[in-house]
C-alpha cells in the first residue's frame, strides 16, 4: 500500500492554485489534474465508480456493511492563491529542535521563536518547502490521508462503514461547496479532512464574506492638476482609514472575527481593494459589513457619487447550528481520536472549510485534523508521523461501532 506522505510528496507536484477574479469553475483548470489522476488512483485500487464531473468535482465509494451509516470523507485538491504552488520544492527534515534551515542560499529559516509549535515536534520528520513557495498541505494532506485510507479498506477485510469520497475544487476561494452533489454524494454525514495540529475537530467556524472595493479618480498631467485630479488611490487608503483599526487579523484571536485586506491594486484613475470579512458571531459579522458600507457611503458624499462602489458576497455561516442537533457525529470523531492515541480538543475555526457550506446543503460536516501547520504561506510544514497517525484516524472513524 501507499502511504499518505508518498501520496502527499505526488500530489504536492501539481500546482493547483486557484484564482478568485475567475468566474469558471473549477477557477483554474490545472486543478483537474490532479482530479483526473485521483480517478486514476482510485480505478486502479478497485473503486469502480471514481469519477470526475465536468466541473472538477471528484467522487468515488468504498463499498461496505449497510447496516452501518454511510459516511463521507471530504477535502479539497486547490491550493491557496496567497503564495505560490508552482514548482513546490518539499523535502523531509529530521526535527531535533530549534531552527530548521529551508533555504541557505536566500537565508530563509523556519524559526522556533516565530513558530513555537515547533517544539511539539521534536523527534518527528517534518516535510518542508525550500521558502519559496506553499506547501500545499492545505489540503493535499487531507486528500493523501483520504486516499491512503481508501486503499486501506479495499484491502482488508475488517468490517467498516460505507465510505462516499468527495475532492473540491476552488475552497480557497469561498467556491468550494458551489456544486457539490450533496445527493448524489450520498453520505448520511461527512467530515472534511481540512485541519490543523493532530488532535484538533471543529464544529464552529466563522460566517465569511468577501468584498471588493473599486475607487474611480480623475488623472490629469501633474503640472497643471490642481482642483483638478482625482486620485483614486488616496481615496482607497481614506477608506481603509475609515475602518476599525482594531478589527484587523493581527489585533484578533479564539473567538473574535475581523476585515482583512488581501489585496490592493490601482493606479491615479482607478484602485481596487480587496477584503475578507468573518466574525463567529452573526450580529457582529453583519456590523462588519455595515462598518464598510457606511465608510463607502461617507466617501461617496465626500467626494461625489460614483467615487466608490462597494461588492460584498457571504461565502459560508457558522455550521454550529447545523451540527449540534447531530452531535453524535462529532462524537463519533472523538471516539475514533481516543482510540488511536489523539487527545481530542474542539476548537473553533478561525476561517472555513467545505464542511460549513455543506452543512447547511443538509449534510452535517465537522472538521478534522491533518496535523500540517502554518498554511497559507512559505513557512508550511506538516510531520510525517502525524499524517499517517491522521490517516488511521480515518480508518477508525470508519470502523467504529
Amino acid at each position: 500500500m501507499t502511504s499518505a506522505t508518498d501520496r502527499f510528496l505526488k500530489y504536492i507536484t501539481f500546482d493547483t492554485k486557484s484564482d478568485e477574479a475567475s468566474e469558471t469553475c473549477p477557477s483554474t483548470a490545472k486543478q483537474k489534474l490532479l482530479g483526473q489522476a485521483l480517478v486514476d488512483e482510485m480505478l486502479a485500487m478497485g473503486i469502480t465508480d471514481a469519477h470526475m464531473d465536468e466541473h472538477g468535482y471528484v467522487y468515488g465509494t468504498v463499498p461496505g456493511d449497510p447496516r452501518l451509516p454511510t459516511i463521507g470523507l471530504i477535502a479539497h485538491m486547490d491550493t491557496s492563491p496567497d503564495a505560490s504552488g508552482s514548482n513546490v520544492q518539499a523535502r523531509v527534515v529530521e526535527y531535533n529542535g530549534g531552527d530548521v534551515c529551508l533555504n541557505e542560499e536566500l537565508d530563509i529559516w523556519l524559526r522556533e521563536k516565530d513558530y513555537p509549535a515547533l517544539k511539539n515536534h521534536v523527534g518527528k520528520h517534518l516535510i518542508v518547502t525550500d521558502g519559496t513557495t506553499l506547501l500545499g498541505a492545505d489540503d493535499k494532506a487531507g486528500v493523501a490521508e483520504i486516499m491512503a485510507a481508501a486503499e486501506f479498506l479495499m484491502t482488508t477485510r475488517m468490517s467498516h462503514a460505507t465510505l462516499k469520497i468527495g475532492f473540491t475544487p476552488d475552497e480557497e476561494i469561498g467556491r468550494g461547496a458551489d456544486l457539490f452533489n450533496v445527493q448524489g454524494f450520498g453520505a448520511d454525514y461527512a467530515y472534511t479532512v481540512d485541519g490543523g495540529p493532530i488532535g484538533e475537530m471543529e464544529y464552529e467556524n466563522f460566517n465569511g464574506a468577501g468584498a471588493m472595493v473599486e475607487f474611480f479618480g480623475r488623472n490629469i498631467h501633474p503640472g497643471s492638476a490642481k482642483d483638478k485630479m482625482i486620485n483614486s488611490q488616496l481615496i482607497a487608503m481614506e477608506f481603509n482609514g475609515l475602518l476599525p483599526v482594531h478589527q484587523r487579523p493581527d489585533c484578533t484571536d479564539g473567538y473574535e472575527g475581523f476585515i482583512h485586506l488581501i489585496g490592493m491594486e490601482g493606479e491615479v484613475e482607478k484602485t481596487t481593494l480587496r477584503y475578507i470579512v468573518r466574525d463567529h458571531n452573526l450580529e457582529k459579522f453583519t456590523q462588519k459589513k455595515t462598518a464598510m458600507e457606511t465608510a463607502a457611503a461617507f466617501i461617496n458624499a465626500k467626494y461625489g457619487p460614483g467615487t466608490v462602489k462597494l461588492t460584498l458576497r457571504d461565502s459560508y455561516y457558522n455550521m454550529r447550528t447545523q451540527i449540534e442537533p447531530h452531535i453524535y457525529v462529532v462524537e463519533r470523531a472523538m471516539k475514533a481520536m481516543e482510540a488511536v492515541g489523539m487527545t481530542p480538543k474542539t476548537v473553533p475555526i478561525r476561517g472555513g472549510t467545505d464542511g460549513a457550506r455543506l452543512s447547511y446543503m443538509g449534510l452535517p460536516c465537522p472538521n478534522l485534523c491533518t496535523g500540517g501547520e502554518n498554511y497559507h504561506g512559505r513557512f508550511e510544514y506538516i510531520p510525517v508521523e502525524d499524517m499517517e497517525l491522521c490517516s488511521k484516524l480515518l480508518v477508525q472513524i470508519l470502523t467504529t461501532l
